[in-house]
């Protein structure tokens, strides 16, 4: 199968969101990108407010705009954090018992 229903941006903000230390390396070998397309995609996330980059020594530290609307008219009405939520795992600590 040569397609997927993801964009690159989509799979770079769900590696970013799962772990927000994650190096820019590793995530491009986990969405099969180059690693210069994936700082060119997170330059892109975080000039949308989407990502925020937080330096931390050496390393970057990423968080989410969860309230952030995407982006295409189709789907404007729904934000990253819906996005996120049908991606991701549920997390313990966030499950309701």
């Amino acid at each position: 199968m040569d397609w997927t229903f993801f964009t690159n941006h989509a799979h770079v903000l769900v590696c970013l969101a799962g772990d927000g230390e994650m190096r820019l390396r590793d995530v491009a070998v986990k969405v099969g990108i180059t690693e210069r397309a994936v700082q060119r995609i997170v330059m892109e996330l975080e000039e949308g407010k989407i990502i925020v980059r937080v330096r931390d020594g050496r390393r970057n530290h990423y968080t989410i705009d969860h309230t952030m609307p995407l982006r295409h008219p189709i789907e404007s009405h729904r934000t990253v954090g819906d996005l996120l939520r049908l991606v991701l795992p549920l997390r313990e600590d966030s499950q309701t018992k």
